[in-house]
């Protein structure tokens, strides 16, 4: 058994094994562990799914959303312990990978239209 097989088994365990699903342009609610002192809390992050880069136990991805007209972007690891669940609130129809081009945006050109079936 060479180093890449015994990584692989590793990574393997550290997956989650039911993950939400969602896609970039989606509106999600990420509720993360957060920790104070000894004690710990849910703390909820809701914004717009940016990206999702990576494979495997690796990857990650980037919700933008706005505080007090400000934008607030952060990264989290999709298998991550502290990352209690993925709720989706809405899908967005967008058509491409990656929306760096949000950042430069604020109001309603900051919007993506939602995805109707």
């Amino acid at each position: 058994m060479n180093a890449t097989e015994i990584i692989k088994n590793i990574e393997q365990e550290q997956l989650k094994s039911e993950v939400d699903s969602f896609n970039v342009g989606d509106t999600v609610k990420v509720y993360g562990k957060i920790k104070e002192g000894n004690r710990e809390r849910i703390q909820v992050f809701e914004g717009i799914v940016l990206k999702r880069q990576g494979g495997s136990n690796r990857e990650t991805f980037t919700v933008r959303k706005f505080s007090n007209g400000i934008g607030v972007e952060k990264t989290w690891p999709l298998h991550s312990p502290n990352v209690e669940k993925i709720e989706v609130v809405r899908r967005g129809k967008v058509r491409r990978a990656k929306l760096n081009y949000l950042r430069g945006r604020v109001g309603k050109r900051a919007k993506v239209k939602e995805l109707v079936k």
